[in-house]
């Protein structure tokens, strides 16, 4: 993830795990050493972050989450289907990604890419790289690469 600061551009790497089942998400973010430093839930009627020797935090959804806990906006909303290849573009109409359709701007501003293919073992493709950009009033041109090590079926 790279974004800018008052003193010039900012650069964060890491991973996450992201799970999902039904209306669920959680996502565990990791840090460059892959050791578990947060994880946000999310239900249809709430987002909540967990640290370790931290109180809960609580919002409405994810976005609203992100954005008054780091500041500036992370789509962590977005991202569920992002993830799978969907979106809803600047129009309103729904977005499918495949390798001959590879970007998209969103109706909430960010430019979602899918520069990288893999095939899920089931003769599926899917996005085994996703770089989302926007430029924010808080954190100027955020850039986040997303590279997808496995898919996992749910059961």
């Amino acid at each position: 993830m790279r974004y800018e600061t008052l003193h010039g551009e900012e650069a964060l790497h890491g991973g996450f795990q992201w799970s999902q089942a039904g209306p669920a998400t959680s996502v565990v973010l990791l840090s460059p050493l892959g050791q578990a430093m947060a994880r946000i839930d999310v239900t249809p009627a709430t987002a909540t972050l967990l640290q370790a020797g931290q109180p809960a935090r609580s919002a409405p959804d994810p976005d609203t989450l992100t954005a008054t806990t780091l500041g500036w906006p992370l789509p962590v909303a977005g991202l569920r289907d992002w993830l799978q290849g969907f979106a809803i573009d600047e129009q309103g109409r729904q977005f499918i990604a495949s390798p001959q359709n590879t970007s998209v701007n969103t109706r909430d501003g960010w430019l979602v890419l899918y520069p990288a293919w893999v095939d899920d073992g089931a003769g599926t493709p899917r996005p085994r790289r996703i770089d989302l950009s926007r430029r924010t009033a808080q954190a100027g041109e955020v850039a986040i690469r997303i590279v997808i090590d496995t898919w996992q079926p749910t059961s």
